[in-house]
């Protein structure tokens, strides 16, 4: 098997915060570290200048404005929504940097040049759409506040989800907190977060992507994905969930009425009805159909859910605070859904990151519309949804009005490679922001972490794979004082064991050489073990799998560690020049394999690492990935290292785990 083939140049973004809080520990731990390590591997891999890293802070839409008439009237807040908005984008980009999240733009959908640009295509982008006949307008049910007197958008309506098997009762306008997509009229028992009362439904003009005529394109598209080696499980699977057709779950009970006005419904088939558990089904062909259907269930007092299935997806609403939407066919005054134009905004954002740097206009094809170029998007799980089964049809659709390709040429958006991980919970629970387990922001954990310690332990976490609960000791009422801290198991790999071969090695060459490096040649057994740790560690790279970047790091760094060990202490004991010299030799070897590798998961130490061994970035570039350490010197034979104090730290444990033997 050959190795991974990586593209020339590459994009990779990260999922956006709202706009209405500071980041938690989730946003962090569950997305940036591992969208962090991966663009950092490919600035060493293919070259800094060919890689982008941006996202920034999602502005619009009724989070935010939900947030910011809670904070004007419970807080007082005099500022503008803009102020609002920008004191949480800096709060959030502060929390990045001290993760060394290395972003080459933090932008913002609202604010500054990244809100002009991400204007610029968000119209763009919709009148491509339009132009190659991808948009309907529909006449649609909206929730209205006869209280309040205005319409409700977004989180201003909380309801249960509609969609069978989901247990959510945080269920908005058209979603649910788990992502699920539904009609409005279809949720369940509807309250006003302004009044409490229940809503009414009124008749409103919206323009959707015609998402309901894209299954075949999806199913081919998904069938594509699952043969991929790099494309996580969850990714293709939730795609596929949502690409069943139009079906409504009745009630046993209410199987006799349903028998008495079935042929009121539209045409449909159902399931065995002599022998219903605890429901039946009924399917359609088309989603109109089953709003008909749903319609009609509900006026004959008949419960009911609906499952998943491609539903219009809105791209425009009449929401104040959100991005203006192109004026077409006479419908003006819209605003466009806050969804749709952030699956677009890494393009905004890419755009303007190049004109900063003095690029023309059409300088992002190079990124975006190139089949040599690649962008990689970190998400989470909920969000699958619409960066796959929505962004996807989107981007094709702006191929033209004809036939859509999973496999776009060049000058046509890229269909970018998804990594999604599962949920990272907080002691057992799952965390959010607004749920009743409220998990730690990302700048508190700072207060008993370091940033290397960790990033480490997200990334072995292995939340590719699963769920899995992050447990940090000092914030577990229930920890046990005798047990070590869970969260510093990957940390002190850095910490205690590559940080004693680091050290261990500079004094040794202090000691012994006057702070030259020996020159000579590597041992044929070490060199060989280097070559294999590292073409491991590239496939595992390309497959996303940084749970086992880890393992391998671990198992590397540990060998080196007793390698160091066993053989100086033998040539100590018999006083053995030659045998403590070529020790020194492979030991070198294995802490520049052991850094460039740990690069880009403890990127601070690393560096600081190849500052003291007098050698500069190219250290961290692949062209030189399996050559020694001399490839990198001026003067091989003759090279120095600066000097170390004692038990000086490469890579530094936080302050307070030295006050009271923690």
């Amino acid at each position: 098997m050959g190795r991974p083939v990586f593209p020339k140049r590459a994009v990779i973004t990260g999922g956006m915060p709202y706009g209405n809080k500071s980041l938690h520990f989730g946003h962090v731990g569950g997305m940036y570290v591992h969208a962090d390590t991966f663009a950092r591997f490919l600035r060493d891999r293919i070259g800094k200048e060919n890689v982008i890293f941006v996202s920034g802070t999602d502005c619009y839409g009724s989070p935010i404005a939900e947030g910011y008439r809670k904070k004007v009237e419970n807080e007082g807040f005099t500022g503008t929504i803009e102020d609002y908005v920008n004191e949480n984008h800096i709060h959030q980009e502060e929390a990045l940097k001290a993760y060394e999240i290395s972003l080459d733009l933090f932008g913002a959908s609202g604010l500054g040049d990244t809100k002009i640009e991400h204007a610029r295509e968000t119209d763009e982008f919709i009148r491509t759409l339009y132009e190659n006949g991808w948009l309907e307008k529909l006449v649609t049910k909206q929730f209205y506040d006869t209280k309040a007197q205005c319409f409700l958008n977004g989180r201003q309506v909380i309801g249960k989800c509609p969609i069978q098997g989901c247990q959510s009762e945080k269920g908005y306008a058209d979603e649910c907190d788990l992502g699920h997509q539904y009609m409005p009229e279809d949720l369940i028992d509807p309250k006003s977060t302004l009044t409490g009362d229940t809503p009414e439904m009124r008749d409103v003009v919206n323009w959707y992507f015609k998402l309901t005529e894209c299954n075949d394109l999806l199913e081919e598209y998904v069938d594509d994905i699952s043969k991929k080696p790099n494309v996580r499980r969850i990714v293709w699977e939730t795609m596929k969930e949502s690409l069943g057709q139009p079906v409504i779950y009745v009630r046993k009970e209410g199987l006799e009425r349903y028998l008495e006005i079935k042929d009121t419904l539209p045409e449909h088939e159902h399931s065995d009805l002599e022998n219903v558990k605890s429901s039946f089904t009924v399917e359609f062909k088309k989603l109109t159909d089953r709003e008909k259907a749903c319609e009609i269930l509900t006026a004959n007092g008949i419960r009911y859910r609906t499952g998943k299935t491609l539903v219009p997806l809105r791209l425009t609403g009449n929401i104040e605070w959100g991005v203006p939407a192109p004026s077409l066919e006479g419908e003006t005054g819209l605003t466009v859904w806050v969804w749709p134009e952030s699956l677009w905004a890494p393009i905004s954002f890419t755009k303007a990151y190049l004109k900063r740097h003095g690029k023309g206009d059409d300088e992002y094809k190079n990124w975006w519309c190139d089949p040599e170029a690649e962008v990689y998007q970190f998400i989470g799980q909920d969000n699958i949804y619409f960066y796959g089964v929505a962004q996807m049809p989107m981007f094709m659709a702006q191929q033209g009005p004809d036939h859509l390709s999973i496999h776009p040429e060049k000058g046509q958006l890229c269909l970018p490679t998804l990594v999604a991980n599962h949920h990272i919970l907080f002691l057992d629970k799952k965390a959010s922001s607004s749920g009743a387990v409220k998990p730690p922001m990302a700048d508190e954990l700072l207060n008993y972490y370091t940033a290397e310690q960790l990033r480490p332990h997200f990334l072995g976490l292995a939340l590719g794979n699963k769920s899995v609960s992050f447990m940090p000791k000092p914030l577990n009422p229930n920890a046990n004082p005798k047990e070590a801290d869970p969260v510093l198991a990957q940390g002190n790999l850095f910490t205690n064991v590559l940080n004693r071969l680091v050290r261990s090695c500079f004094y040794a060459s202090q000691k012994y050489y006057d702070g030259y490096i020996p020159y000579g040649e590597v041992s044929e057994e070490v060199r060989k073990t280097a070559e294999e740790t590292i073409l491991k560690y590239e496939e595992t790279m390309y497959r996303f799998e940084f749970h086992n970047v880890i393992n391998i790091l671990d198992t590397y760094i540990r060998q080196a560690n007793k390698y160091w060990a066993r053989n100086i202490a033998a040539a100590d004991k018999n006083e053995d020049a030659e045998l403590r010299k070529q020790t020194l030799i492979d030991a070198f070897h294995m802490v520049r394999v052991a850094c460039l590798l740990s690069h880009p998961v403890v990127p601070m130490g690393t560096e600081k690492t190849v500052d003291y061994l007098n050698l500069g970035e190219e250290f961290f570039s692949w062209d030189h990935a399996f050559d020694t350490v001399y490839s990198l010197m001026d003067d091989p034979e003759h090279h120095k290292i600066k000097e170390i104090e004692a038990k000086q730290d490469f890579f530094e444990k936080h302050p307070s785990q030295f006050e009271e033997g923690r």
